[in-house]
């Protein structure tokens, strides 16, 4: 967080005399407290912003240290025992976060643990990323891999129809290119472009797809994507498709280091390639995946993934 202050442009007041900045400058004398009895007394400093919910724009906070052990709500009754004189900092204390209560005990080395990491927002659990058991895409699920189990080079072909529908349902102009040979791929299973604009105001990236068939209960480890990302040079995106899940630390790192790279998992296979056997193939799943494999025309070839800038 970086706080500006109230010492505008033009005060004469020497810095950090201004009532706000004052206030701070005390409070950090107490943040900096080398004993829990002196921490406990300290100002405790909500940082939030605001976020929409529900459709609502306003009126909804997010706090920004770790409430997950409080349901990310704030107990008003320990703001209020911190304003009684009566209320002692220990009592008041005892309804304090956990989060906070871990900082009092033991010091800035507990940062590291009650920081809210907010990247965790952005993380799918794997139970959401998987059908539900017995369900239909649960069934649907099951039968892609069954398909595929053994035929790994055959799945490739697939990832690609599926990455060429996400990409193209969020409104990209997105060109499929060609499938690799199963030997000196270099990493990639598939290739494709994302174009963006026209003429002088227009560029294209190149995609590089992995295709990973595993047992729909398997999970996808931050090693394996970032074995994708490294092969990656600038200008280029990635796109994992697999039948699986991607475990919560692999997308956490994905988050945190900000890989250019989209995560396509077992669930979003099985309803893409539904929508696709509704759309053109009488809702039969199995001609939908015949027509991928035989009649789609994505060729199989060993060009290097920067040719399809040419193309």
């Amino acid at each position: 967080m970086r706080y500006f202050g109230d010492h505008k442009a033009g005060l004469t007041k020497l810095p950090g005399t201004t009532t706000g900045n004052a206030a701070l400058l005390d409070a950090f004398t107490g943040h900096q407290a080398p004993t829990p009895e002196e921490r406990a007394g300290a100002a405790p400093l909500l940082l939030f912003r605001a976020v929409s919910r529900n459709g609502r724009v306003r009126g909804f906070v997010e706090f920004l240290i770790d409430l997950s052990a409080e349901n990310d709500q704030v107990d008003w009754d320990w703001i209020t025992a911190r304003r009684s004189s009566a209320v002692s900092d220990q009592e008041a204390l005892a309804k304090a976060p956990r989060a906070w209560r871990e900082w009092v005990k033991r010091g800035h080395s507990a940062l590291p643990r009650v920081r809210r990491r907010v990247a965790r927002a952005r993380v799918t659990k794997v139970r959401d990323q998987r059908p539900a058991p017995g369900s239909g895409r649960d069934t649907d699920l099951k039968f892609i891999y069954a398909q595929f189990d053994g035929r790994k080079h055959d799945f490739e072909a697939v990832a690609s129809a599926v990455a060429a529908r996400v990409l193209r349902g969020s409104g990209h102009n997105y060109r499929e290119g060609w499938i690799t040979r199963r030997s000196g791929d270099g990493g990639a299973d598939f290739v494709g472009r994302i174009d963006l604009g026209a003429g002088l105001a227009g560029t294209s990236l190149v995609v590089l797809g992995q295709a990973k068939c595993i047992h729909p209960d398997s999970l996808v480890s931050a090693e394996q994507i970032a074995r994708v990302v490294a092969r990656l040079r600038r200008g280029w995106i990635g796109i994992y498709v697999t039948t699986g899940s991607f475990s919560e630390p692999a997308q956490l790192e994905m988050v945190e280091d900000q890989y250019p790279i989209l995560l396509v998992n077992g669930l979003d296979v099985a309803r893409e390639l539904r929508s696709m056997a509704w759309d053109d193939h009488g809702d039969d799943l199995a001609a939908c995946l015949d027509h991928i494999l035989h009649a789609q025309g994505v060729p199989i070839t060993s060009r290097r993934p920067e040719e399809i800038l040419l193309d």
